[in-house]
């Protein structure tokens, strides 16, 4: 990259929230590595084991030590210009004093209290991060002239649709989990301050994301751990299940897309699919992890767990019409690179 491109690069600053997290880190990563200057924000809540996000962080350049801080900026020893900060995005005293030090061309709002089933037993969790930090988020947007922002949906918003594949035309008004609520939520109050503050605003609902540094509570992750260590795997919906599983390299080229190019016909709000578009049927999956791992699964089949879906099936074809995505990777590829990053992870 040329000096001056780099400059360039530098002085336009994005803030990643979900910096520690899965997609939050690799984007990043990736973005650090183009010449972009961020600012990542993640609360390193305890949701899974925190360890994993410390040295996500820590691939980062950020230490452990400097990061445990709450509301403490922290530089990157990797990337000069990578800074991280522990905060909640519900946080209405030290979020909006963040906007004010910096001054941010775009945000990406990647955080969130993840999870389906978590969220049917613990809901105030999912109201507080969700939809109250999501309208922190947007309110210091608002007063600092922040006018870009893509942000984190998902593909739960669908419920039980029997339409394959899911398009964004969809009707999505009934969602049958708290955490498919709060993402429907994201997308109103997005859709509000488009029309109000002239922010632009484009909502990606993610389909099933896979990949090295993934979430432990995710099926692969759970699956490559219980086969490993030749412990039983539960097998909801008695496999009867699939998924758009999509490589988490391909959903970061489509993110990145979006945060370089504006919607089209000047729109201030835009809501798309980010899947692989080709679903796996879960004994597929499985069967693609015993392949790689070369041990055999031992299956415990049990019925659909409350709040779950039977399928997944992204459209993404205005995706590709107006942003250029173009998913790659099959499920093969990504399964091995997984679990090569896993057993290097755990050293096994």
């Amino acid at each position: 990259m040329k000096l001056e491109q780099y400059n360039q690069l530098k002085h336009n600053k994005i803030l990643v929230t979900g910096a520690a997290g899965f997609i939050g880190f690799h984007l990043c990563q990736q973005l650090l590595e183009m010449g972009y200057a961020v600012v990542g924000l993640d609360n390193l809540n305890n949701y899974y084991d925190v360890s994993l996000k410390f040295d996500r962080l820590s691939a980062l350049g950020i230490a452990k030590q400097e990061a445990s801080y709450y509301n403490q900026i922290c530089t990157s020893e990797e990337f000069p210009n990578f800074e991280f900060i522990q905060l909640k995005l519900e946080d209405r005293v030290h979020v909006p004093h963040l906007f004010e030090k910096h001054t941010f061309d775009k945000v990406c709002n990647l955080a969130a209290q993840a999870g389906v089933r978590y969220s049917i037993e613990n809901p105030e969790v999912y109201a507080d991060s969700n939809i109250s930090g999501f309208l922190n988020l947007l309110e210091c947007m608002r007063h600092n002239k922040v006018n870009k922002l893509v942000y984190a949906s998902s593909s739960s918003v669908y419920g039980n649709n029997k339409k394959v594949p899911f398009s964004e035309s969809d009707n999505v008004d009934e969602p049958i989990s708290v955490y498919a609520a709060t993402k429907k939520s994201n997308e109103l109050l997005a859709h509000t301050y488009s029309h109000l503050y002239r922010i632009q605003c484009i909502g990606l609902r993610f389909f099933t994301v896979y990949g090295p540094w993934g979430r432990p509570d995710m099926a692969l992750f759970l699956f490559t751990d219980a086969i490993l260590k030749d412990k039983p795997i539960k097998v909801f919906n008695h496999g009867s299940l699939s998924r758009d599983f999509t490589y988490i390299d391909d959903i970061i080229t489509g993110v990145i897309n979006t945060l370089k190019k504006d919607l089209p016909e000047n729109s201030l709000h835009g809501v798309y699919n980010i899947g692989n578009s080709s679903p796996v049927q879960l004994m597929d999956f499985i069967g693609a992890i015993e392949k790689e791992t070369g041990k055999k699964a031992k299956k415990e089949m049990l019925p659909m767990q409350p709040g779950d879906v039977a399928t997944t099936y992204a459209d993404v074809s205005k995706l590709k019409k107006d942003f250029n995505y173009a998913p790659n990777t099959s499920v093969k590829e990504g399964i091995s690179e997984f679990v090569k990053w896993y057993k290097g992870y755990y050293v096994l």
